[in-house]
């Protein structure tokens, strides 16, 4: 019989005053042992998206292990659990406080951090079985655009109560701690600056969940690299100095090589940069617009950040559009010929059919594009140079259900949501067959996902300053979610 068996055989013969004090005792005395990174593979908290079962739990031995490579996770909300008692009588219990107390004193700061997260994951587990309720007015819409709301509402609840992250203060503007906040990379400085002011801050090191790597992509684009010059080695170098002078200075990115730290970079070349520092590439939690995983990009460990242009730099004027029954155009899209795959679609639909309106450059004095994509059922969102495009996102925020044209893309917090409840996919080899895919949809199903795209529009907006749910939560969500998936032991005797 293995570890679990038995476990699980003590579990169903033991009285519920016993278990209370295993849930309180047993976690904070699992996390002694030697310096360790504990990757939850198909275990307590783990996250899958290749097959985007959502947010999951399965049971795990807590023995102590190497450090090692991020494994993708295979999950299924469905499974059920066993569930985790809550509540008891007091009086059956207090011979145990003691017990208790001694235990906690001898936590260290980083075991008391992982302590928490014990107790956030078997809250979530005790979230998606069902038995809870929520009253709040953001409460997050049941339905099928989320995979599971209950877990998720669970998870964003415990997120705001303890959520806590960590910026090195090391390092100058324009390069570290700022970067441009308009155009259509301008989502990096957006929320590089959100991150700056948050509430999740903590001057406190020993207290926080994850540490913010303050570097920004496009900032060393803009202002280490050489033009003309083709050379990356300079931007390469000051990442990879920077994280060789906080490693000398503090003692947490090698205490859990990197897996606990995290940067967050929208320009095409983030990937690039990163892969010059191999615990970085690995290992970190790398939030990228540039989601490609054909390139490195592991959904298990890294967040796929929506590309968002704010002409303005706010979204007036962006958010809404007519009801489906005044969209008179079947599909859309306006846009430069970059890469293959745009060049297919205009050489297969470019001028072809007065239903599919695909067209590379519009007279602006004629035609609004923001007005054609308020006009369409569906808005063709294809790859450019770089799977990462704004057209995505617009076209949720006017109520046009996205058709997505991508190869090797990992779309934003598909952890939480079903894409496919309010997004079309179609392969590249299918881009012939465009008209005939859309027009074999039925009208009530369009009309399921056009309502189900304005319901999520939420989740993508930005806000200042940041309100719930919005993309800075969302993003912010994602990172918690990677965090909860590791364990960090550290039993040196600091506190």
């Amino acid at each position: 019989m293995d570890i679990w068996n038995k476990v699980s055989s003590w579990w169903e013969t033991s009285s519920s005053s016993t278990k209370v004090s295993c849930i309180i005792v047993l976690p904070l005395i699992l996390f002694y042992g030697s310096l360790t990174i504990h990757n939850f593979s198909g275990s307590d908290f783990a996250i899958s998206h290749e097959n985007q079962t959502g947010l999951g739990f399965s049971h795990s031995s807590m023995e102590a292990a190497e450090p090692q490579k991020p494994e993708e996770h295979n999950l299924d909300i469905t499974r059920k659990e066993p569930e985790v008692s809550t509540s008891t009588n007091s009086s059956h219990n207090s011979h145990k406080v003691p017990e208790t107390a001694n235990v906690l004193k001898k936590l260290s700061n980083l075991e008391r951090v992982e302590a928490g997260l014990t107790r956030v994951r078997a809250a979530i587990r005790e979230a998606k079985s069902g038995n809870q309720t929520f009253e709040e007015p953001d409460y997050v819409p049941s339905g099928p655009m989320y995979r599971n709301p209950r877990a998720f509402h669970r998870s964003y609840l415990e997120m705001e109560k303890r959520f806590r992250i960590f910026i090195y203060e090391e390092g100058e503007p324009p390069v570290f701690h700022y970067t441009f906040s308009k155009g259509i990379l301008g989502i990096e400085g957006i929320l590089i600056h959100q991150l700056e002011i948050s509430k999740f801050l903590t001057k406190n090191p020993e207290k926080a969940h994850v540490f913010f790597l303050p570097f920004s992509t496009y900032s060393l684009v803009q202002f280490v690299f050489v033009r003309e010059s083709h050379a990356w080695g300079p931007m390469q170098n000051t990442a990879r100095d920077y994280i060789d002078g906080i490693s000398t200075k503090y003692p947490y990115w090698n205490r859990s090589l990197g897996y606990d730290h995290f940067m967050l970079a929208c320009h095409d070349w983030a990937p690039t940069i990163s892969n010059a520092i191999p615990k970085l590439f690995k290992n970190s939690i790398r939030v990228l617009c540039n989601a490609n995983t054909s390139e490195g990009f592991k959904p298990s460990k890294d967040v796929s950040l929506p590309e968002i242009y704010l002409p303005k730099g706010n979204m007036d004027g962006l958010i809404g559009g007519p009801s489906p029954s005044k969209r008179s155009v079947l599909v859309f899209y306006a846009g430069g010929i970059h890469g293959y795959i745009r060049q297919v679609l205009m050489e297969t639909w470019e001028n072809k059919d007065p239903e599919v309106e695909i067209h590379e450059y519009l007279n602006k004095k004629k035609v609004s594009y923001y007005g054609m994509i308020r006009k369409s059922k569906y808005c063709i969102c294809p790859s450019g140079y770089e799977v990462a495009s704004p057209r995505m996102v617009e076209a949720l925020y006017m109520g046009c259900v996205p058709v997505l044209i991508k190869d090797h893309y990992a779309k934003p917090f598909a952890d939480v949501l079903n894409w496919d409840t309010f997004a079309v996919d179609i392969p590249v080899k299918e881009i012939p067959n465009l008209k005939k895919i859309l027009l074999s949809i039925p009208q009530r199903k369009y009309l399921r996902m056009q309502k189900r795209g304005i319901q999520v529009r939420r989740h993508f907006e930005v806000n200042f300053p940041p309100k719930r749910y919005d993309v800075f939560h969302m993003i912010l969500h994602s990172i918690w979610l990677r965090r909860l998936n590791i364990q960090v032991h550290d039993t040196q005797g600091t506190s």
